[in-house]
């Protein structure tokens, strides 16, 4: 498995938002690191960052980066993997940093039965919890679904959903696709999209509306094709648009610029929906 990170993709004709990343994850530490990784991104079109936390020590380093760099936003949560003891004293942390500058999402957040690192009642009680909070707070939900549909959807209707939801590295079929659009959520995918034998994913993601659509990394997870393997970064998620537009038949740049322009809408990031409307080199 080579550690080298993929080439550079094309510049991009309209630049975008990578929808989530965990800048850390990918290395980055201090404010020098973090604006290295923005100008990579922004030198191929991706001129926005969503920077996303697993656990408070993340959280509390994504609200720094994103006051180090005007293209970073970040959104904080306890990752389902990650509650098998959350109680009060995390709760009271995340209410706190939910609300500091910079933070645009309650997320990641939801229920993962693929690892076993976490009961599942445990981690069906912290989503119920999120929930609320991004009702509270009056900011996007954003969901991590693994093995877990039906269990997710169901606690939404149940709970009632916040007024935007998005399933971040959406990995549902066409089905789910369907319901979540039909529901008003936002699905988000990442370099999973380009994987050649994901056809139930690639199916669903040609039933998405361009107003419900994001693009995404999840780095230093999920490269996309043909880099699998390799570090991800946020600037692949160039990649993993360009397949997008392939896939779906659209046009890159018209493409890339309702993706700016829903990122800016559900984030409410007017910088992000100004980048609709830019037209690099």
């Amino acid at each position: 498995m080579s550690r080298e990170l993929p080439p550079e993709p094309e510049v991009l004709p309209t630049p975008i938002v990578d929808a989530h990343t965990h800048m850390d994850a990918c290395g980055a530490e201090s404010a020098t690191d973090v604006a290295a990784m923005a100008d990579r991104a922004e030198r191929v079109g991706v001129a926005g960052v969503l920077t996303v936390a697993d656990d408070l020590e993340a959280a509390r380093w994504a609200v720094r980066a994103a006051s180090w760099d005007s293209r970073v936003r970040a959104a904080v949560a306890i990752h389902p993997t990650r509650t098998g003891d959350f109680g009060e004293r995390e709760q009271e942390a995340v209410e706190k940093l939910v609300i500091a500058d910079g933070v645009v999402a309650v997320g990641e957040t939801g229920l993962d039965y693929y690892w076993d690192f976490s009961p599942p009642a445990a981690q069906r009680e912290a989503f119920r919890w999120h929930i609320d909070l991004a009702k509270r707070v009056g900011k996007p939900l954003m969901i991590h679904d693994r093995d877990a549909h039906e269990d997710v959807l169901r606690i939404l209707e149940e709970e009632g959903p916040p007024e935007t939801v998005v399933f971040h590295c959406f990995s549902g079929d066409a089905d789910m696709a369907r319901y979540c659009v039909d529901a008003g959520y936002v699905l988000s995918f990442a370099g999973t999209v380009t994987f050649r034998n994901a056809r139930s994913l690639r199916e669903a993601a040609l039933l998405v509306p361009q107003g419900q659509l994001l693009v995404e990394t999840d780095a230093p997870y999920l490269t996309p094709h043909p880099y699998r393997g390799r570090p991800n970064e946020p600037y692949c998620a160039a990649h993993t648009l360009c397949e997008l537009a392939r896939l779906r038949e659209e046009p890159v740049a018209g493409l890339a610029a309702a993706v700016s322009a829903t990122a800016g809408r559900v984030f409410a990031v007017p910088a992000w929906a100004a980048l609709a409307e830019v037209e690099l080199g």
